[in-house]
């Protein structure tokens, strides 16, 4: 049976929470942000950890599979025929994962999770609003030659985080409008369609492009009759059409993935479309040479090095990052760090199954995670695999302290 972790002092749980709610309002906008209060945030839990409750949340799947993926890569490093630097580098985007345990058992006993969301939606709507003004006045933008409506960071990021709070905003908006608070829906209405204007006529990655409609298709599965279903999803196709018609910058995105894979087809010239087909293809050929374990931690650049001598044109690129989780993953470590990788990723997807808003924010997360990881390997990069980390994390311990909780209360006393 799952057990509460004993209470913690309130001051320090306190300042706990507060330091998680930092990680999280911080990450849109920096890196080493994040990563120093990440580093308060586990001087902060330490002395209020109590080892055996931790230890008992360890042997469940949802945190043994995290480490389990981490040890994965550092044993990894034992075959891998790169650079000893090369191969521990490698081990560093994994070492997050660690985090996921220690945050679901911190939020099994704090009831300020929804801190941490709300944080991370105030911190975006700050930087869409940011966005929209260095668009006009580029001067502002708090990084030299920033992109176009990029205030920091990168469009990819940018994009990622404006998906996922706009269609995580789906779910208060519904049961808002179901319990007549037209005014409380009305404002949340109004921050999700300032982000997605944002990303239609500022700027959005093809990623966002594709998984935004996919995640609002899971929303509307999951969360609304069938009648109700039927009708907001023609009201998006009615919508979408409108949006195809007004936003030039969104047609441009749209058109030029064809573009660039005729140019490759037909002209093998490196472009972004081109590149990824090239580095798929040569990553699964990496995986047939060493389908069981892989070629090791850190080994993806040298195996692109090797395939590129003599060649020309795309075939001669070289890069240490496939560009897909999954490839990624199974040049490495092969069949096996591809089933840790799977059974994580569903193992999460499980818990969150349930209908509350905590349990539909653990549930997207994960999903946004696996659909953006079919074009990039997001679950290692910096930002998105933090978004992964704290979502998980957060409303997992969220989801588990409910339902022991409610396992305890049935208990006959």
């Amino acid at each position: 049976m799952i057990q509460i972790p004993r209470p913690a002092p309130a001051t320090a749980l306190r300042n706990a929470d507060i330091l998680a709610v930092l990680i999280a309002a911080s990450l849109p906008w920096s890196t080493s942000l994040p990563a120093i209060f990440t580093g308060l945030w586990l001087l902060a839990l330490v002395p209020i950890i109590a080892p055996a409750a931790l230890l008992q949340l360890s042997k469940r799947p949802v945190s043994l599979l995290p480490v389990a993926f981490f040890v994965l890569a550092l044993i990894g490093t034992l075959w891998s025929t790169a650079s000893w630097g090369t191969r521990f580098y490698s081990v560093g985007p994994l070492a997050k994962l660690l985090v996921i345990p220690l945050l679901i058992y911190h939020f099994q006993r704090s009831s300020r999770g929804h801190w941490v969301f709300v944080a991370f939606l105030t911190s975006c709507t700050l930087l869409m609003i940011m966005s929209w003004i260095v668009a006009f006045e580029p001067r502002l933008a708090l990084r030299s030659n920033a992109a176009y409506g990029v205030p920091v960071k990168n469009y990819i990021d940018q994009s990622q985080e404006f998906a996922l709070c706009a269609v995580a905003l789906a779910y208060p908006v519904i049961h808002l409008l179901r319990q007549r608070r037209f005014a409380e829906a009305a404002g949340l209405v109004a921050i999700a369609a300032s982000l997605v204007a944002n990303m239609i006529f500022i700027t959005v990655s093809r990623t966002a492009l594709v998984t935004m409609p996919a995640m609002l298709c899971i929303f509307a599965f999951l969360h609304l009759t069938r009648r109700s279903m039927i009708a907001v999803l023609g009201g998006f196709l009615v919508i979408a059409a409108v949006v195809w018609l007004a936003s030039p910058n969104l047609r441009t995105h749209v058109e030029s993935a064809f573009t660039e894979y005729r140019a490759y087809e037909t002209s093998d010239q490196a472009t972004s479309v081109g590149l990824r087909l090239e580095f798929w293809n040569k990553s699964l050929q990496f995986f047939r040479e060493a389908p069981l374990i892989g070629h090791g931690t850190g080994s993806v650049r040298s195996l692109f090095e090797q395939s590129a001598v003599g060649q020309t044109g795309v075939a001669a690129e070289i890069i240490a990052n496939p560009h897909n989780q999954t490839l990624y993953t199974a040049v490495q470590w092969g069949v096996l760090g591809v089933a840790i990788l799977y059974a994580m990723w569903f193992t999460h997807l499980l818990l969150f199954r349930g209908p509350s808003l905590t349990h539909w924010i653990g549930f997207l997360v994960v999903a946004q995670n696996m659909m953006t990881s079919l074009f990039n390997s997001h679950l290692f990069d910096f930002h998105e695999g933090w978004m992964y980390v704290l979502g998980v994390g957060v409303a997992g311990g969220m989801v588990l302290s409910t339902k022991a909780t409610r396992r305890q209360s049935e208990e006959p006393s």
